[in-house]
């Protein structure tokens, strides 16, 4: 089956039909490291990992590039006289990074920054001014009130597609408010070069041949797609509150000056808070590492990812405990296999995705349905495990591991095991195993009150026993270990 997508732009669902069958191209545009991440990005960047990896699953490889806006208003706002604005976006920069590894987001192929790419800016910049489609602006003032020296703006009116991606009349736009207006020659022209002002640090400033300044913010991404993808593409992504006017100026600009640029447009829905858009400028947002501080990293992404990718995602009290029900029942049925299949974790490597599996995800990457599928299997591989069926539970286990492989939920990928909880574990591991081996000695000696006082005892500390024919095994906090009776 053909891998469907919903593009934006023309808001229809299309056959994805790749430039290059072997080799996929992707382009996300990624954080402004202006501050440290919400899980409203976590979402973001969860979404296209997802994509990402059912793309490679489908074609076999894919390119996959998000940026990194290391430059911008925001940037240099937020940093201080002790902090400079590029020690700041490294700061924050690695603060994304952490979070999102955090959560099993796959690293980008490149993941270029915005202020190593200036004169591949600046060449796009000056292929626009050449075919009439950007004019330098001209001085308005002198010395310290020259409001619009240096900067370089995009003519929206001499590009008669300008408005496309978003649907819109040119007419009904709101003007631009990324420079100053007054060397503008409609308010809706928007920067593409912005001249150095004497407020902003020297650092911040590149020569061009329009004067000292600095990249607008969507002349970035249009420059670094192309030198890292091409003139052509296949998937450009992004948060939906980018299709206006990040990425419709992007689209402007870059087919204004000949590229053939996205050939797909897909936008993943946001997330909110009591129906309200999650922003930093409302004040309403969730930090990331509060949320890793107090929730399993796989239990963040299981919750982030279960709702469709274009929907709205409202997070409320019982998202994650959702989340981690979700979780604990899709963990106990696999190490409850592993334990009474012996050789069970070969399968894996043969294993195929099952067909309603990816019926779903091919279906504009329907992650609720697919869901749906890994859990119906895990409940059949836990009544072939009850009813002794061998071969059932063992189909059952190669298939939950292989879907939740494809997804990048499996709880027993070591990603998920940190080397606090494993030393923890190991600990605790050794003061249960005493304690069921002093059952089983209570027990062969048929001191059953003894054994019951020691199974209580375990039980108040949380601590779930079960016996089985190959020993007992006990688990907590969803790290069974087995121990053999004797």
């Amino acid at each position: 089956m053909t891998v469907q997508l919903y593009d934006t732009k023309t808001q229809t669902l299309r056959d994805f039909v790749p430039l290059d069958p072997g080799n996929v191209t992707i382009y996300v545009c990624g954080p402004t490291v202006q501050s440290g991440p919400h899980i409203g990005h976590l979402r973001g960047a969860l979404s296209f990992d997802i994509l990402r990896r059912w793309l490679t699953h489908r074609h076999g490889r894919v390119t996959f590039v998000r940026n990194v806006t290391d430059i911008d208003d925001k940037v240099l706002a937020n940093a201080t006289h002790g902090e400079p604005w590029w020690a700041l976006a490294y700061r924050m920069e690695l603060e994304f990074t952490r979070a999102y590894s955090a959560i099993g987001i796959l690293p980008p192929t490149y993941e270029p920054r915005a202020t190593a790419s200036i004169p591949q800016m600046q060449e796009l910049i000056a292929r626009l001014v050449d075919a009439g489609h950007a004019y330098p602006a001209a001085s308005t003032g002198s010395g310290a009130e020259t409001g619009s020296a240096g900067d370089v703006y995009f003519d929206v009116r001499s590009w008669a597609d300008y408005g496309s991606l978003t649907r819109q009349s040119l007419d009904a736009m709101e003007p631009a408010a990324d420079a100053d207006p007054r060397g503008k020659r409609d308010p809706r022209d928007f920067a593409l070069w912005k001249g150095a002002k004497a407020e902003e640090p020297t650092s911040a400033t590149w020569d061009s041949p329009w004067g000292p300044g600095r990249p607008g913010w969507h002349i970035e991404c249009s420059a670094m797609s192309r030198r890292y993808l091409g003139s052509e593409f296949d998937i450009h992504g992004g948060g939906l509150d980018l299709r206006f006017p990040h990425h419709e100026n992007e689209l402007a600009q870059s087919t204004a000056a000949g590229d053939g640029f996205a050939r797909y447009w897909v936008h993943n829905g946001l997330v909110t808070v009591g129906a309200q858009k999650m922003s930093k400028s409302l004040f309403n947002f969730i930090l990331a590492e509060d949320v890793l501080r107090e929730r399993d990293p796989l239990v963040v992404r299981y919750a982030l990812a279960a709702a469709h990718y274009r929907s709205s995602l409202d997070i409320t009290t019982t998202t994650f405990d959702e989340a981690e029900a979700a979780v604990d029942r899709i963990r106990t049925f696999l190490e409850r296999a592993v334990r009474a299949l012996r050789g069970a974790d070969d399968v894996r490597v043969t294993a195929t995705v099952p067909t309603a599996f990816a019926a779903a995800l091919d279906d504009d990457l329907g992650v609720p349905q697919a869901l749906a599928v890994l859990h119906e299997t895990v409940r059949e591989g836990n009544t072939a495990l009850d009813a002794g069926d061998r071969d059932g539970a063992l189909r059952a286990f190669a298939d939950v591991a292989v879907m939740t492989g494809v997804l990048g939920i499996d709880p027993l990928d070591p990603h998920w095991r940190s080397t606090d909880a494993s030393d923890q574990t190991r600990a605790l591991d050794a003061l249960v195993q005493t304690m069921i081996a002093q059952r089983a000695d209570a027990r062969a000696a048929k001191d059953w009150a003894a054994a019951d006082r020691i199974r209580d005892a375990i039980a108040a500390a949380g601590i779930a026993l079960e016996d089985g024919p190959d020993g007992t095994h006990w688990s907590v906090a969803d790290t069974p270990r087995s121990a053999e009776s004797n």
